[in-house]
């Protein structure tokens, strides 16, 4: 397997074996490692890397790389993959192939004050590429990307396609706004107007503000939920 290359003041870190990218790009944070740092392990049945960013905004602004890294993933996979392969994104950063769980984003960061700008945020890539399972298919509601027709995409191929077009998410979000990203995020979440549990709380997800906090209407009153809720601490 060849080394994943990145586009310009990105840099890889590869790890193998049980290695958790996500931890390692935590402890490359917290040591003060430069930004743009993708660290990855590509060796197993499932796609796992990690980017380190320095926002220069507050966490409740730069929770919005959740859904644009998601965006990233989105058009990287419909890039590589068939045409008939469908992806939606949850709120909360589930992804799903063809109406099946099939990966996650995840997000940390240096603080959890939503209006401290944190030294640094972390978004992580879980994906499922293939299953070691003799009949894999028989969980409905978890999926691996070969089950889908997608078996020729490689873990690498895929990684670099996240990280390229993330970037590209990422430079229209600081040119335009979040405008874009919401118009193509909101298209992408399957639950949008369906009744939701989140939080131990029911209701209809009917939309999200501006920094993507999730509107739950339960009867005649409508809930906030910051998308900072979504931090692993």
């Amino acid at each position: 397997m060849s080394e994943p290359t990145f586009p310009p003041l990105f840099q890889g870190e590869a790890l193998t074996g049980q290695a958790d990218p996500f931890e390692r790009a935590l402890a490359l944070a917290i040591a003060g490692t430069d930004p743009g740092t993708v660290v990855h392990n590509l060796t197993g049945d499932t796609l796992q890397a990690s980017l380190i960013f320095a926002p220069e905004v507050p966490l409740e602004e730069a929770m919005a790389m959740l859904p644009v890294c998601g965006l990233g993933f989105q058009a990287a996979l419909g890039a590589l993959a068939p045409p008939e392969v469908a992806v939606h994104l949850e709120w909360d950063g589930t992804i799903r192939v063809n109406g099946a769980v099939c990966g996650r984003i995840r997000i940390r960061s240096s603080t959890t004050d939503s209006a401290e700008t944190p030294d640094w945020l972390i978004v992580g890539l879980e994906l499922n590429m293939s299953s070691s399972e003799p009949d894999p298919g028989i969980t409905s509601d978890k999926t691996w990307l070969w089950e889908e027709g997608c078996a020729e995409i490689t873990a690498e191929d895929l990684l670099e396609a996240w990280v390229r077009h993330s970037l590209y998410w990422i430079n229209r979000w600081l040119d335009e706004g979040l405008r874009p990203v919401h118009a193509d995020w909101r298209g992408l979440v399957p639950t949008l107007g369906e009744p939701v549990e989140i939080d131990e709380r029911t209701g209809t997800f009917v939309g999200v503000d501006e920094n993507f906090g999730m509107l739950l209407r339960d009867g005649d009153k409508t809930i906030l939920i910051p998308l900072s809720s979504r931090l692993e601490t």
